[in-house]
């Protein structure tokens, strides 16, 4: 029998937790409830409804998300709430009556071109990972079956999942119109099979290769205006870069020179349109939004 053991991992929404568990805990999909009634395929997110502070419960991959009414405080219940996960989890209780796991899932993956000619971007229409990852290799991907999977081909260069899709680079040695069908199709088998994409291990390795950048869910000790730029940085940017295939991370600001040091994965690593957009996008934005207290975007490709 499986031994479930919790962490505990704030979200840029200070409502929201999320509880991971060492083990997994669906396959086929995420799952979100608003109530008791819409939680009945969930006896696990029913019981959590039974706490009066719980306003939505995520569960998806490795992970219970929780949202809270503003009644409390999660410093006062995190711990509590967090004890009864692993009770209930390790007594061998139901989370999820998932649908046959025989069936294929319903899904469709299109390629879509980014400003990075050498990356293309395949987006699925359904979510498919629950954090943002890069890697660089095939070692790097070791915790990541879809991105062993298409390390085996020799040109790729670099893969990068976030939410509902994956950024392939490739090497110069093949053009897209003779691979992008066949990289397309085996990510969309892979999903429709419901095969794991990304195992529990894996779920810091978006920073394995830059471990100097900022954790923008731990910001307690970062001055001001630091703070500042990653919340600029979260709502105006990021949705920007994600679009291209891209991601954007905070890695520090230098308060005597006005220099905040950003690093670029994705797509945005490498691309040749990177340095405009960089310099006439992200750095106009933060002068006009902050004035004097920004001088210079300096970036780092991941």
């Amino acid at each position: 029998m499986k031994e479930y053991s919790i962490t505990i991992v704030k979200t840029n929404n200070p409502n929201i937790l999320k509880f991971e568990t060492n083990h997994l805990l669906v396959n086929r999909k995420n799952y979100e409830y608003k109530n008791i009634d819409e939680a009945q395929n969930s006896p696990m997110a029913q019981q959590l409804f039974h706490l009066p502070f719980i306003k939505t419960v995520y569960i998806s991959g490795n992970f219970i998300g929780l949202e809270r009414y503003d009644i409390v405080e999660w410093e006062d219940v995190k711990d509590e709430v967090a004890q009864q996960l692993v009770e209930y989890l390790n007594a061998g209780e139901l989370v999820v009556m998932e649908e046959d796991t025989d069936k294929p899932i319903a899904v469709t993956v299109y390629a879509e071109v980014t400003p990075n000619p050498s990356t293309m971007k395949f987006v699925a229409s359904k979510k498919i990972v629950g954090d943002t990852y890069e890697f660089k290799n095939i070692d790097e991907a070791k915790n990541a079956p879809l991105a062993m999977a298409l390390f085996q081909f020799p040109f790729v260069k670099q893969v990068f999942m976030d939410e509902n899709y994956v950024s392939v680079s490739k090497y110069e040695v093949a053009e897209w119109e003779d691979i992008t069908l066949e990289l397309r199709e085996l990510i969309r088998n892979f999903i429709a099979d419901g095969k794991e994409l990304v195992s529990h291990t894996a779920k810091s390795i978006a920073r394995v290769a830059h471990p100097e950048a900022i954790d923008e869910n731990l910001t307690e000790n970062l001055d001001d205006t630091s703070k500042e730029i990653i919340a600029i940085l979260d709502e105006y940017v990021k949705p920007a870069v994600a679009s291209d295939g891209g991601n954007i991370l905070f890695k520090s600001y230098e308060a005597d020179s006005g220099t905040v040091n950003v690093i670029l994965q994705g797509a945005c690593s490498g691309c040749p349109s990177s340095t405009f957009t960089l310099k006439n996008g992200i750095e106009t934005m933060l002068k006009n939004m902050m004035g004097e207290k920004v001088n210079e975007v300096v970036a780092l490709n991941g």
